[in-house]
């Protein structure tokens, strides 16, 4: 049975801006929980990522590899996890103008724990993590970003 979850943030930053930031593996450690972030096959982390490149991140001792399946330029970001504690995992970023300016912040998931009976408790933490995921992102993207430049 898969589980979800979905928490959204707005940024006063354009879509084009908050999407630079997700796109370069570099700057989620400035905006997020994630301690280090590096791309797999020593690629760098501070160029734009393209669907198929896989991220490395370090929470703590936790390691997560995800790997990009789908850009959308200044819309949409989707990645798998494709190790830790997931049979399946699937995470969509979508980034929408909001009504008087700025951009909304949809990031949802559905994933499948490989522990059985584990389900509510990712979704439980899952939702709390990611909420200050996009929280970061937003302010990230109203600070540290300027159109296609990242500082």
């Amino acid at each position: 049975m898969p589980y979800h979850y979905r928490v959204t943030a707005r940024s006063q930053a354009r879509p084009e801006t908050v999407y630079t930031a997700l796109v370069r593996a570099a700057t989620w450690p400035a905006w997020s929980p994630i301690d280090s972030a590096e791309i797999e096959g020593g690629g760098d982390p501070a160029r734009r990522q393209d669907v198929g490149d896989t991220r490395i991140f370090r929470t703590g001792r936790a390691i997560s590899h995800e790997r990009i399946v789908e850009l959308v330029t200044d819309r949409r970001f989707v990645y798998d996890n494709t190790s830790g504690p997931f049979r399946s995992y699937r995470g969509t970023v979508d980034l929408t103008d909001a009504p008087h300016g700025g951009t909304d912040i949809t990031w949802a998931a559905a994933f499948e724990p490989k522990l059985p009976g584990s389900g509510r408790l990712w979704q439980w933490y899952l939702t709390r993590f990611m909420r200050r995921m996009a929280d970061g992102l937003a302010g990230y993207a109203d600070t540290a970003c300027d159109g296609d430049t990242v500082r």
